[in-house]
């Protein structure tokens, strides 16, 4: 099993339609894989990332920050 410390990347994305641009913003962990933003905002923005190689199975956790 690997395991790496992961960070979200914060994009905003622009969408063109009838004439008038929308902007939205999207939180990405490495992988492309798509992170909610409820989950950032309740956990913060480090992971822990878990890659089974036997079963193909990935698996996030969000890491305990410490208070200082």
């Amino acid at each position: 099993m690997k395991e790496r410390v992961v960070e979200i990347k914060r994009l905003i994305g622009k969408k063109e339609k009838n004439y008038r641009v929308y902007e939205y913003e999207y939180y990405t962990l490495p992988l492309n894989i798509y992170i909610p933003k409820s989950m950032v905002e309740k956990h913060g923005t480090k992971y822990l990332l878990q890659f089974d190689e036997e079963n193909g199975i990935i698996t996030i956790r969000p890491l305990k920050e410490e208070k200082s």
